[in-house]
Formats: C-alpha cells, structure tokens, sequence
C-alpha cells in the first residue's frame, strides 16, 4: 500500500508541475512570442557614443551604425523598435529588470557576459587604443598605464584592459567624458574603440589628444545582448547571417566607416 500510495503521489505531482509549466523552455518561447505578438522590440541603447549610436546634430535625430544594423533587424522580423536611451554603466540594470528587450551599444563579447547573457553573432569587430594628450609621450603601451588616472566606463572591455593593467580607474559615462578630461589635465589616458576615436578626430578635428598605441591583441566583436534564455537571439541569429550573406552588413559598414567591420 505504501508503494503505490508513494506511486499516485508521484504521479498528482507531475501533472501538477506540467500544468504550471515546470519546463523552462515554455517560458522562453513565450518571450519572443510576445514581442511578435505586440510588434515592437524595445532596444537598450547610450544615444551618446558617435558613431555607433548617437543623435544628428541637424535633425537630433538618433541615428549611428548600431542603429542602423538593430533597425535592419526588426525591419526583417515585421517588428517595430522603440529604443531606451540610458548611460553605458546601467545598460545591462535595464536589460535584467525588462526595461529592454536587448542591447544594442558596441556589447563586446567576453565569457563573463556570454555567462550572464545571450549575445548574438558578432556584426562588428574593432582595436582597442590609448588616447593621451597631445603632448604625453609617456604612455606607449599597456604596461604604462600602471598606476596613471585612466578615464573609463566601469562596465566595458576596455575598462577592464585598463584595470587589468593597474591604472587608477576614474569613472566616466562614455569616451566624451574620458577625452574632456585628458584635456583638462585631470586624467591622463582612456583605452577606447579604435573606430569611435577616428570618428571623433574626424569630426572634431581636435588636435589636443592622440592615438599614443593601437593594441592589435585587443581585437573586441561586438553582438547584441538579450536576456538568459528569452528566445530572442536564435531570430536575431537568422537575420545577422542572412544580412552578412546579402551584403547588407556590408553596406551598413561601409556607410559609416567606409570600409567593412564586420569581418
């Protein structure tokens, strides 16, 4: 009799959890099938990092590489995007409370947050550079920055190059912080993306900092971030390969940087 009262007991538990929906799959499913079912994906994005996302001085329109590659994506998906402007340091609080449903703002791809999140194929590949002051010929190399100011987003890879080579990190919101600061003599270095520093020089044709080292190990890929299981990157996934294969990535890249970054 204890057996089979063990059995029935056994039995009325299962039922019970596949009617809640004890499979962690269902839950996921449900996510993507939501936002397909609304027909707007919300995206997590700064808005102040040129030229990846940022908005037009003409227009104050938000536009920039990044945008332009997760718009190419929704438009693909029948889905309409709504973006969330926020500071690089809070970007992932809002992607882990939903405020967003994926980040798009140059997310490099490291095994600390391949751990936490569900990054999408790479779109984009840049180098990691240390920027000084015009004048500063003493930082060359990583090895340098032991023990110097070094302005940088607490929450990015090249924070993390900084750290890791013992600079005293000063914590800033995004590159244009970091380089009002090496002008103001306040820090010394920045360790930033190769293609947002050209782009800015470009743009400003500010000869008050410099590229002082390019770090050719310091390859970063940049991919779209979403939550832990919530079915989002396998459709992202489809449409990146598809966008690589017909060129559009290329375009894109070309577009913004003239030549192509996706490779």
């Amino acid at each position: 009799m204890k057996k089979i009262a063990a059995f029935l007991l056994t039995s009325i538990l299962v039922v019970i959890l596949t009617a809640c929906g004890g499979s962690g799959s269902s839950s996921s499913d449900n996510e993507m099938k939501k936002i397909e079912k609304e027909g707007t994906i919300t995206v997590g994005t700064e808005g102040t990092y040129r030229p990846f996302t940022f908005h037009d001085s003409k227009t104050n329109k938000l536009t920039g590489f990044d945008i332009d590659v997760v718009k190419e994506v929704a438009k693909r998906l029948d889905l309409k995007v709504k973006f969330e402007e926020t500071q690089w340091d809070s970007m992932f609080a809002g992607l882990n409370s939903s405020r967003f449903d994926v980040v798009a703002n140059q997310v490099g791809i490291n095994k600390e947050r391949e751990k936490k999140y569900d990054l999408s194929v790479p779109y984009s590949k840049s180098t990691a550079v240390i920027v000084t002051a015009k004048d500063n010929d003493s930082i060359k190399t990583t090895a340098d920055l032991k023990g110097v100011k070094v302005a940088q987003s607490l929450t990015s890879n090249y924070g993390k190059i900084a750290k890791d080579a013992g600079a005293d990190i000063q914590s800033v919101d995004g590159l244009s912080q970091s380089l009002t600061l090496i002008k103001q003599g306040r820090t010394d270095a920045t360790v930033n993306d190769k293609l947002a520093v050209l782009d800015y020089m470009k743009l400003t044709s500010d000869n008050k900092v410099k590229i002082a080292a390019e770090l050719n190990k310091e390859t970063s890929s940049s991919a779209f971030a979403f939550r832990k299981d919530s079915g989002i990157k396998a459709s992202f996934d489809k449409e990146l390969k598809a966008m690589k294969k017909d060129g559009t990535l290329k375009q894109i890249s070309e577009k913004w940087f003239g030549q192509d970054v996706s490779e």
